[in-house]
């Protein structure tokens, strides 16, 4: 539906917003997608700048691990074929308060079809010492850190 995408830019924040003032803890997943390339996912979103991994919210009642597949899914037209590898545990704190971050490396799938309809404007890969221009910080960091630039830190 054409209403969806342009409303659920202005409702996303909103939503967030609501969740971040009623929950103590928010727990959200990212995934490192590689493929036989050595390249990783990124994604853009249409209602914020800059590339991310994709990932977002673990659901009330779902395990991190479904929310991952089902996320991938959604954003990035993954389907995990075998159990990803927790990578690391990050708090989102300085952004977010009460958010944490799990992030998985994905190296077993098969593409699919995408299901998100208007939230993803672009995907692409990258290697990783070539990441495209406005990655974001966080997100660059989880890439160094899974290929031995840089120590995990525990702060996104």
């Amino acid at each position: 539906m054409s209403w969806k995408r342009h409303i659920e830019p202005v409702l996303r924040p909103l939503i967030r917003l609501h969740q971040r003032t009623t929950r103590g803890l928010t727990l959200g997943v990212r995934g490192l997608v590689i493929d036989a390339e050595g390249r990783v996912l990124l994604v853009e979103h249409t209602y914020t700048d800059g590339w991310f991994l994709p990932g977002g919210g673990v659901e009330r009642g779902e395990t991190a691990e479904a929310s991952l597949a089902r996320e991938l899914i959604e954003e990035a037209g993954v389907r995990v074929t075998a159990p990803a590898q927790l990578m690391s545990f990050h708090s989102n704190e300085a952004n977010y308060p009460g958010d944490h971050l799990l992030v998985y490396r994905v190296e077993v799938w098969e593409p699919c079809e995408p299901t998100s309809r208007g939230e993803i404007a672009n995907r692409g890969w990258f290697a990783p010492d070539a990441l495209p221009e406005g990655i974001r910080p966080g997100h660059r960091r989880r890439i160094e850190e899974a290929f031995g630039v840089r120590p995990v830190d525990v702060l996104w």
